[in-house]
């Protein structure tokens, strides 16, 4: 049997952007039926939410578009850097915080702005809603959706 690809997903609580990438990766596969093909996980580069769910604006937007999000929040571990084959961060903090834990350079090429892979998406990023409006919320799964399919594309799988 083939390896699978190992995705996670990072951003700063693991209650919003991460996870909401997370369950649109996911239903993105399973409607290809290439979930046999990954493992998929998010993260946060900080522990404030450890163990928490999804925040409830992020489930309610994705189980809105039939995505039910079950992920309990977890802090990135070192060991998370070498065993995932794909680092995919939401935003330059997260990516100056992830990069500052690497130690090599064969670790380092796993790192990307999940945002590139929207080609739409001039930033790079995918913008925290934490603070705004369920719309900020829907605009943010609107991107990671996107994102999802650039990437799939993008691994050519």
């Amino acid at each position: 049997m083939k390896k699978k690809i190992k995705v996670l997903f990072i951003c700063l609580g693991n209650i919003c952007r991460s996870p909401a990438a997370q369950g649109a990766f996911e239903n993105i596969v399973r409607k290809e039926n290439k979930e046999f093909m990954f493992e998929i996980d998010s993260c946060g580069t900080s522990g404030f939410h450890d163990g928490e769910l999804a925040d409830p604006r992020t489930r309610k937007v994705a189980l809105k578009r039939g995505i039910h999000l079950t992920h309990r929040s977890r802090k990135l571990t070192s060991n998370d850097l070498h065993y995932f084959d794909y680092l995919l961060v939401m935003d330059d903090n997260n990516f100056k915080d992830v990069n500052s834990l690497i130690n090599d350079e064969q670790t380092r090429t796993k790192l990307f702005k999940f945002g590139s892979f929207d080609p739409e998406n001039d930033s790079n990023i995918i913008p925290d809603p934490y603070y705004g409006s369920e719309r900020e919320f829907e605009k943010v799964q609107d991107l990671v959706e996107k994102c999802s399919i650039g990437f799939l594309k993008f691994l050519g799988v």
